[in-house]
């Protein structure tokens, strides 16, 4: 089932990605070949951020294709399927907003960076992925159970 506004999901797809925290994202490798890794976005809405390493594997796929597609899943079936374009943020307050907003968050959604990134957000081993989706996909075996179809939002 469409729905018209990312609004129309927006409690349902923060319950379970706050609740699941860990996603499956994959990228496509320079062979064109799919490549997945767990890791942990943080949403705003229906922005997306990860904190990574801009000289990974995944830097160098996105470089090459910048679309990425992230899951969740729990033993409930609850799910969440983001296709989403990447890009990297460069500007240098909006990633010590990032910094901050991630250290600010509860545990387990949230956590403090300093754990990866000891020299803090000006490290050039700091990055921040800006996920922007282009699909959403809310779905559950309870809804499947019961003839229900999957919420899905497109954005613009």
């Amino acid at each position: 089932m469409d729905v018209a506004s990312f609004a129309d999901i927006a409690d349902d797809f923060n319950e379970r990605v706050s609740r699941i925290v860990w996603a499956t994202v994959t990228t496509m490798d320079r062979q064109g070949r799919p490549r997945s890794r767990l890791l942990h976005p943080l949403w705003e809405g229906s922005t997306g951020y990860i904190m990574t390493g801009p000289q990974s594997h995944k830097a160098k796929h996105i470089a090459q294709n910048p679309y990425v597609s992230v899951s969740y899943w729990d033993p409930k079936h609850d799910t969440v399927f983001a296709e989403c374009k990447a890009e990297w943020v460069g500007d240098e307050s909006e990633k010590r907003r990032i910094w901050d907003l991630f250290k600010g968050t509860p545990e387990p959604y949230g956590y403090d960076p300093a754990m990866f990134w000891p020299d803090g957000p000006a490290s050039p081993a700091f990055g921040v992925l800006k996920l922007e989706p282009w699909r959403v996909e809310l779905w559950s075996i309870g809804q499947m159970a019961t003839g229900k179809p999957a919420k899905v939002w497109r954005g613009d």
